[in-house]
C-alpha cells in the first residue's frame, strides 16, 4: 500500500493542502516539514483515523471525535474532508471522504422521491433506509458513520465515495485499515477522544473525575495500529529470542540437523542497533540485560537512555509485528535523538522494512538531508529560506 497524494482544502490549521507522494521514489521514505503550528501532526492523524477506523464499527468514534468541529456551510449539504488516493500495487484507488447532511442525501433522489421524502419527514440521517442505501451504492459511495453536530445542532455524516464502482462490496478498506499505523508520543492520542475527555487535560482532576490517563489507555487499547515510541515490554524481546530460537529448531528437523541463523541474526541486529552496548540473554530465555563494551557492568532497560530505548522500540516494533507493504505515518520521530541517529534512523527505517511506506512529520534537517530535496514535503509555514537551502544541497 502507498499513499500517492493527500488533499486536504479546509480542515483546523489544514488550508488548501495537496501533496504527492511519488510512489517510483527509492527509498519510500517522505519527511514533512514545516515550522510549528503547520498541522502536519494533525495531516498525519486524520490520514490515520479514516483509514485505520472507517471500517470498524468499534472505532468510528474516532473519527467522530477527531472531526466533531467540521462544519457543513455549502447549498449542496457537501464538504470534502480528505482526498486519499491509494495505490495498491496495480491501480490507483481514490477515496473521497466527505461530511455531509439531509440535504445532499435528499439531492441525490430523484425528483418525486425527494419530495416524497421531505413531505413524509423521513429522518434519513438517524436512520439510512434502504431507498438512500442503493441511491448511495449507485454512486459508489459507502457511509463511514454518523456525526453529532454539525452548524451547531444538526446532525451530519460522514461518508467516503471511490472511484472503483468494484470495491464498494470488496474488503479492501478493511485490508488498508490493517496497512496504516501512527507512531507518536502517548500524549497524541489525546485528540481521538471525545471533545469533554480533551478539555480534562487542561483543568483540575477533581476526585470523582475519570483519570485522563486511564481514558488515554482506554483509547489506546481500541487503536492496534497506533503505537508509541516510549514503552517496550520486556516480554516482547524475550518473545522475539524464542521465536527466532524456534524457527532455527524448526529449519534443523527439516533440514536434517541443520539450524537455522535467526537467533544469531536477531541478536547481531540488536547490538547494533545499541551500538556501543551488548544485549545479553540469560540461558533459559528468562530475562535480558545489557553490557557496555570492554564493560562487565549490567544494565537493565531502564538504565538506557530515552534514545537508546526509542530506537530499539521502533526496531521491534517493525520486526516483532512482522510490518510489511503498510503506510507508517511517523511523528516527530526525532524527539531524544543525537543528529547522527537522527540522519541514521532514515536508514535503519530502509533496512528494518524497506517495503513500508513512511511519512515523517518532522522538525529535522538531518532526516530531510537523509533523502534526496524531492523525497521533502512541506507545508505552510515553511521551513526559513536560509535553513531550507541546506536541505538541499
Amino acid at each position: 500500500m502507498h499513499i500517492q497524494r493527500i488533499q486536504v482544502p479546509d480542515f483546523r490549521a489544514l488550508k488548501n493542502v495537496d501533496i504527492t507522494f511519488e510512489k517510483e521514489f527509492t527509498p519510500r521514505i517522505f519527511p514533512l516539514g514545516s515550522l510549528n503550528g503547520g498541522g502536519k501532526s494533525t495531516l498525519l492523524q486524520l490520514i490515520f483515523v479514516l483509514l485505520h477506523c472507517s471500517v470498524n464499527p468499534d472505532r468510528v468514534e474516532f473519527i467522530q471525535n477527531l472531526i466533531d468541529d467540521f462544519e457543513v456551510h455549502d447549498e449542496s449539504g457537501k464538504k470534502t474532508l480528505a482526498i486519499i488516493d491509494i495505490w495498491d500495487g496495480s491501480k490507483t484507488i481514490q477515496l473521497d471522504f466527505f461530511v455531509c447532511n439531509k440535504t445532499y442525501l435528499l439531492n441525490l433522489l430523484p425528483e418525486e422521491e425527494r419530495l416524497l421524502a421531505i413531505l413524509e419527514g423521513t429522518e434519513i440521517l438517524d436512520q439510512l433506509n434502504v431507498i438512500f442505501k442503493e441511491h448511495l451504492k449507485t454512486n459508489d459511495i459507502i457511509k463511514i458513520c454518523d456525526l453529532h453536530r454539525i452548524n451547531k445542532n444538526e446532525k451530519g455524516l460522514i461518508l467516503c465515495q471511490l472511484n472503483c464502482e468494484e470495491l464498494i462490496d470488496q474488503p479492501f478498506l478493511k485490508e488498508l485499515s490493517n496497512k496504516i499505523f501512527l507512531t507518536a508520543h502517548i500524549s497524541q492520542i489525546f485528540l481521538f477522544l471525545q471533545p469533554d475527555n480533551r478539555k480534562s487535560l487542561f483543568k483540575k482532576q477533581e476526585n470523582n473525575q475519570t483519570n485522563y490517563y486511564q481514558q488515554i489507555k482506554t483509547a489506546n487499547s481500541k487503536l492496534p495500529g497506533f503505537f508509541t515510541y516510549d514503552f517496550l515490554a520486556i516480554d516482547i524481546l524475550i518473545e522475539a529470542f524464542k521465536k527466532a530460537r524456534d524457527e532455527d529448531f524448526k529449519q534443523a528437523v527439516e533440514q536434517g540437523g541443520n539450524y537455522g541463523n535467526n537467533y544469531v541474526k536477531l541478536l547481531a541486529e540488536m547490538n547494533n542497533v545499541l551500538t556501543n552496548k551488548k544485549i545479553n540473554v540469560q540461558s533459559d530465555l528468562s530475562g535480558i540485560n545489557f553490557k557496555i563494551d570492554g564493560d562487565e557492568t549490567e544494565l537493565y532497560p531502564e538504565d538506557l537512555s530515552h534514545g537508546e530505548l526509542k530506537r530499539l522500540c521502533i526496531y521491534m516494533w517493525l520486526k516483532y509485528n512482522n510490518i510489511k507493504d503498510a503506510i507508517v505515518l511517523m511523528d516527530e520521530l526525532e524527539i531524544s535523538f543525537h543528529p547522527d541517529w537522527q540522519y541514521q534512523i532514515v536508514r535503519d527505517l530502509e533496512e528494518w522494512g524497506a517495503t513500508n511506506q513512511y511519512i515523517l512529520a518532522t522538525h529535522s534537517y538531518e532526516i530531510c538531508q537523509a533523502v534526496t530535496p524531492a523525497h521533502v514535503k512541506e507545508l505552510e509555514p515553511k521551513l526559513e529560506p536560509k535553513l531550507q537551502s541546506k536541505t538541499i544541497q
